[in-house]
């Protein structure tokens, strides 16, 4: 039985990527750093797939978080034909309001933990005749997002990455694709801080998390390289190409610009804002 490895599998994309893979009878090596949610996805895919499942608590922030990954798997590598790295998060602040440690943490798990476990795993890939590795990028790549900066700017570099990464590969046995999801309905949003006009916003163009992961799992065994789920999001990669960035660059800015929330209103007063 083959096994594929998936980061950020507690919740959301990276959940239902790993139940997508469990479906085609791969057994499943789930890491985040949500235990209980961890725990409880494992539950799951074992109850309704009948496939092993192994799970790993791991910050990806870490600097060792790659080398732990792959001491931990070890047991696994003649079996191990599917790596997803999926764990990723941003912030919904100014840049100056963020301490430079969240964000730096941006960095740490979006750029440096999918680089150090593809880095870490490309030659267990490559020991099969037939192989894939599948890294989340972000609709956020195609264009600066004010007050989503260090999250849209780290999207943007993984995009350069695997772009220029596939064709290093075009001759060997990985086949490597990358998914670009859009707005999703997932705890993402929680750990952003998005502010209410924003989750108002994305409730009209939000896909659910299974629905992606069926689409990059389908692209993935197809050998897409790279896989946009949606309509909407296949404009929103190209349409910016066509207008000027401070165009771009305010119309991102206004879903994504904090301000001040709503008091409701009493009988006889008229409405009032909070202080941001």
């Amino acid at each position: 039985m083959s096994y594929a490895l998936v980061t950020g599998s507690a919740k959301g994309i990276g959940k239902h990527i790993a139940i997508e893979l469990a479906r085609r009878n791969y057994s499943i090596l789930l890491t985040d750093i949500d235990a209980p949610a961890l725990r409880d996805t494992a539950i799951e895919i074992r109850r309704d797939y009948g496939v092993d499942v192994q799970e790993l608590v791991q910050d990806l922030s870490r600097s060792d978080a790659a080398a732990k990954l792959k001491a931990w798997s070890a047991y696994y590598h003649d079996r191990l034909t599917v790596v997803v790295n999926n764990a990723g998060f941003g912030l919904n602040d100014p840049f100056e309001e963020l301490s430079l440690e969240e964000q730096f943490g941006i960095i740490d798990v979006n750029i440096k933990a999918q680089l150090a476990i593809t880095h870490a795993f490309l030659p267990v890939l490559k020991s099969f005749p037939r192989s894939y590795l599948l890294n989340v990028c972000s609709t956020t790549a195609f264009q600066p997002v004010p007050y989503l900066a260090v999250y849209a700017a780290s999207k943007a570099f993984v995009l350069s990455f695997n772009r220029s990464l596939h064709h290093e590969l075009r001759h060997s046995s990985v086949s490597l694709s990358y998914l670009s999801p859009g707005s999703t309905d997932t705890a993402f949003v929680e750990r952003a801080r998005m502010k209410p006009h924003t989750l108002k916003t994305a409730t009209h163009f939000n896909m659910s998390p299974a629905e992606v992961a069926r689409i990059g799992v389908r692209g993935l065994f197809r050998g897409k390289e790279h896989i946009v789920p949606g309509f909407l999001n296949k404009l929103n990669a190209v349409l910016p190409k066509f207008f000027p960035v401070s165009f771009v660059r305010r119309i991102a800015g206004s879903i994504y610009e904090p301000r001040p929330a709503t008091v409701p209103e009493r009988p006889g007063e008229s409405t009032l804002t909070q202080p941001s």
